[in-house]
């Protein structure tokens, strides 16, 4: 015999002694991983209802978040409105004033002119009388101006 030829009967003879073993005792496998491993346990009825009574209450949830973001929305839209028709009614007052002012300012030149427009008060003269201006003469040696000298003229309108 030849020491190849020897050599493959030894390899076969163990081929089929190891698949001798795995057919007599097809559990005994050896692993290649070794390690624990989460294996699936069957769900009892008790953690299908659990279960579905989470996904409904996180349904819920999120549904109540989307609406309060919404509504916040349609509030901050509404507030701004509220402040622009707020600055819009501050600067109108603000122009009902100053006219309120003006009215009232002509409302008094048209009281003046119509007690004047009563009364007659702006008449032409019917007869003008001219009066000679008296003069007097002031010897004194302490001669001092004051202000009221010089605006003797001044005196009506």
């Amino acid at each position: 015999m030849n020491l190849t030829t020897a050599k493959v009967k030894i390899e076969h003879q163990e081929r089929i002694r190891k698949h001798n073993d795995y057919v007599n005792a097809p559990n005994k496998e050896e692993t290649v991983v070794t390690g624990s491993f989460y294996q699936a346990k069957p769900m009892t009825i008790r953690e299908m209802v659990t279960r579905k009574i989470n996904k409904s209450l996180c349904g819920c949830l999120i549904f109540t978040i989307l609406v309060t973001f919404v509504s916040y929305y349609i509030a901050m839209n509404y507030e701004a409105k509220l402040n622009s028709l707020d600055n819009e009614i501050v600067r109108l007052n603000e122009e009902n004033q100053n006219l309120q002012a003006e009215l009232d300012k002509y409302k008094s030149f048209n009281n003046v002119d119509t007690k004047i427009g009563e009364f007659n008060l702006l008449q032409k003269a019917d007869k003008v009388i001219e009066v000679t201006a008296l003069t007097s003469v002031k010897n004194s040696d302490n001669t001092s101006k004051t202000a009221s000298s010089n605006f003797n003229w001044a005196i009506g309108y």
